[in-house]
Order: C-alpha cells, then structure tokens, then sequence
C-alpha cells in the first residue's frame, strides 16, 4: 500500500469514527423499570400501565423499554411516587392522590368532588394551564407528570347495608379515596384506605362495610358484586379521576430529545386509549351485572347529596387556603370547572337527555 493511500484510508477512517459512535450511542438500548400502583393485569389500570410500557418500546424501535411491576412487586402500591422521586425506579403508574401526603393539592390533579369530567379534566391539563402547576407541585421532589387516561365517571361504592339517611353513615367502615374520604369522614364515617389488591378480602371478612373501587368492569373483576348487594352510583367524587404516568426528571433529561417525545406521545396515546377501554367496559360489565341479578342499584338520596356538597365546600375552600399553590391551582381549577358546567347544560346534559328520551338503537 502506498504511503498516500495508507494516509488517505487512515484519515478517512478517523473522520467516520466519531459518526459511528454517535450512532451507537443513539442505538444504545436503555432499559427502564415502571412500578405500578395496580395488580398487574388487572382491568383498565394495570393493563394500560402494560400497553403503555409496550408502546414506549414499540415507538422507540426497542431503545427505550419498560419493564413493568405490579403492586407490591417493586415497592408497594402507596410507594411509587417515592420510588420514582427516589430514583428506585425510573417510572410510575397510579393516581396522584395516593401521594397527597406528600402536598395536599394533588388531589386537584386526580380530581375532586363534584368536579371534572374525564374530557374537562384533559381540556384543563392540556389547555387550560393545569399542566404547568401538574409540573411545578412535583417539581420539589423531582418527578416529572403526565396525563394518563380515566376511568371516566365512577361508581359510588358497595355497601352490605342500605344508605337511607345521614345517619346510616355514622361509624360506617368505608374503604373510600381522596377528598372524598374526607367529605365522608366529616358526615361521621370511618374512613379506611386500602390498597386495591385488599379490597375484596376485607370486604368479605368484614373489615369494612362498603368499598369504592371504580366502577362495574373493575368492581366485578375484583368479586365486589360477590360480597355486597347494595350498588351506589355514581361517585360524587370522582367524576373523571385521571390517572398519572410519573417520571424521575433526572432521569427524563439524560434521554435524547426524540425518546423524550416518545415517552410524551405514548401517554397521551394511552390516555385516549385507556378512556376508550374504560367506557366501553364499564358499559359491557353494568349490562352484564344488571342481567345477573342480586345487585341492588341505588342513587344517593338527596339529604346525603346536598351534605356531600355542603362538606366538600368547606374541604375544598380549606385546601385552597393552604398554601399560595394550592390558592393557585384552586383558582384555574374552578375557573375551568365553572366554565365547563354552564357548557355541559348545552352540550352533554342536553345531549343525554334528548338521547334517552329519542332513542334510535
């Protein structure tokens, strides 16, 4: 080989190699860990929080890819959060009220009582600035937030009794979440929180006397229907509780700008998709629980509903209060709330109503 050939190869080789290695460092495989707050598998939640880690690995042609852990797999189902703050693991799925002993005004980010509809909630996250305060109440703890779907509007709860007046609800060993444990309590129940993979087993033992899970698909898929008559609907608060995709921030940062875009686009796919899923089987599961037989279907009455209203007022101006942040997020919340309830009258009430009142099906 000739001297200027040599040379020649050499420099061309030299001028490649940092190209290359820039390619291997984009293809390097980086392998992530997602704690969960639901039993894998189980409807809805921890079958999404699966199609979620599936699609990041998908749409990142395997650069990216989530390992998933159910409930209690990795840390326990009231952990995630602090494992992702941690950096235990890189990603969660649950609900950011189950963290709200971290910051109180995360209840606004899962919802609160009497308040928005799955679609309103995502208008507000996605439009209406409630993205941004998503952001900067986790920022302290360096987790970084995304909008993950609903279960759409829930069921109020099983009971192994009938709710007939206030106080029916007096020392009532209720298994009831978020601020609408805290309405609750102040109409005299016992509140208890438990994790949803013990739900059925305390319910059957009698450790509680009524239970709110979600609605017909998970209730039934959990065996409620088995161990209560009585079914309460809806939830008066939880009208479209949204459900999180948490990341560590850290963690977020250090992926290339298009892999940042993934993990963003795969949420907001699985945020359509979970919605999609949950409404048609919350329908699918109520037609077949109702042809069953055996459950009892009841509505709140109305003293109950109107204390409801009149105790999550007082809760909701008080968490308003607690902090500049909370006053903050209240004010956009509401500001949302009260604009889309007068919407509503016109579009999905009225909607509804000419529905079942003309039906074509």
């Amino acid at each position: 080989m000739k001297r200027r050939q040599f040379i020649g190869g050499a420099a061309a080789g030299a001028l490649a190699m940092p190209a290359l290695t820039r390619h291997a460092r984009a293809d390097t495989a980086i392998e992530w860990k997602m704690a969960t707050s639901w039993p894998k598998g189980a409807p809805g939640v921890g079958v999404n929080a699966q199609r979620l880690a599936d699609r990041i690995g998908a749409m990142s042609g395997g650069r990216l890819t989530v390992k998933l852990f159910g409930a209690g797999e990795l840390v326990p189902p009231f952990e995630v959060f602090d494992a992702v703050s941690q950096g235990t693991c890189e990603m969660g799925h649950g609900s950011p009220y189950y963290w709200q002993g971290k910051n109180p005004v995360f209840h606004y980010f899962t919802g609160v009582p009497f308040g928005l509809m799955a679609p309103e909630m995502a208008g507000w996250l996605q439009f209406g600035g409630g993205q941004a305060l998503w952001e900067e109440a986790y920022a302290p703890f360096g987790v970084l937030p995304f909008y993950a779907g609903s279960s759409g509007v829930q069921a109020g709860g099983w009971f192994a009794r009938e709710v007939n007046t206030l106080d029916d609800l007096k020392g009532l060993r209720f298994r009831i979440a978020g601020l609408g444990g805290e309405v609750m309590r102040r109409l005299g129940v016992s509140v208890v929180v438990t994790p949803p993979g013990e739900i059925f087993t305390a319910m059957k033992s009698n450790t509680i006397d009524a239970a709110e899970w979600v609605g017909p698909w998970n209730d039934m898929a959990f065996g409620l229907n088995k161990v209560a008559r009585y079914y309460y609907l809806p939830a008066f608060h939880e009208a479209g509780p949204a459900l999180e995709l948490m990341v560590n921030k850290a963690e977020f940062e250090r992926l290339a700008p298009d892999l940042q875009e993934i993990v963003r686009g795969a949420a907001m796919a699985g945020a359509a998709e979970t919605l999609a899923d949950f409404t048609f089987h919350n329908a699918d599961a109520f037609a077949r629980l109702t042809a069953a037989g055996g459950t009892e279907l009841r509505s709140w009455p109305e003293p109950i509903a109107a204390a409801m209203a009149e105790a999550a007022r007082a809760v909701l101006a008080e968490l308003a209060q607690s902090s500049d942040l909370a006053g903050r997020v209240a004010a956009s919340y509401g500001g949302a709330l009260g604009k889309a309830r007068v919407w509503s009258q016109w579009s999905d009430v009225a909607m509804l109503a000419l529905r079942n009142d003309h039906s074509v099906g």
